[in-house]
């Protein structure tokens, strides 16, 4: 399989992270030579990361994804939840797992999720942090895909959860 190729300038995605964008594409200073580095810095705090281009597949890096595909990640998260483990830390294990594959879906899986979980019981500690950082990986993507401010991005998501939890 081909690895994907980014260019400097574009925008990516690193699972469970969020959105960078690669500032350039070379060898490290500190790794040696050998290896051909993406070198990322994260939107979100501005810290630096590289990726050796041969892991792109393994890390899970990837483009954002397009409008329509937000869109149907906005009607994933409108939808009814469906059950899941009742303990929490199979629960925990289950969400953790899917926070990884840095797909969005996957992600709004864990967010529709706790978020029914909350406002049942309140979430554990590491539930709770689990729960911010999915909300935060969704809406960054989706500010930056609709070309909208990030608290905007985060009403709409919002309303999309509400929804997932009329008629419970």
């Amino acid at each position: 399989m081909p690895l994907k190729s980014f260019k400097v300038g574009e925008k990516l995605v690193y699972p469970n992270h969020g959105v960078t964008i690669v500032e350039q594409i070379g060898e490290s200073a500190v790794m040696g030579a050998g290896d051909t580095y993406y070198h990322l810095r994260l939107l979100a705090n501005n810290s630096r990361l590289m990726v050796p281009i041969s892991n792109t597949d393994r890390v899970g890096l990837r483009r954002l994804y397009q409008q329509k595909e937000i869109k149907g990640l906005i009607s994933l998260l409108e939808e009814r939840v469906t059950k899941g483990h009742t303990d929490w830390k199979g629960r925990y294990r289950e969400n953790l797992e899917k926070m990884k594959t840095g797909r969005l879906e996957d992600v709004a899986d864990v967010l529709k999720n706790l978020n029914e979980v909350s406002k049942k019981k309140s979430l554990s500690f590491r539930e709770k942090k689990m729960y911010e950082r999915a909300k935060y990986l969704i809406v960054s993507e989706v500010a930056i895909v609709k070309g909208i401010p990030e608290p905007e991005a985060e009403v709409l998501i919002e309303r999309s959860l509400d929804k997932s939890l009329v008629g419970h």
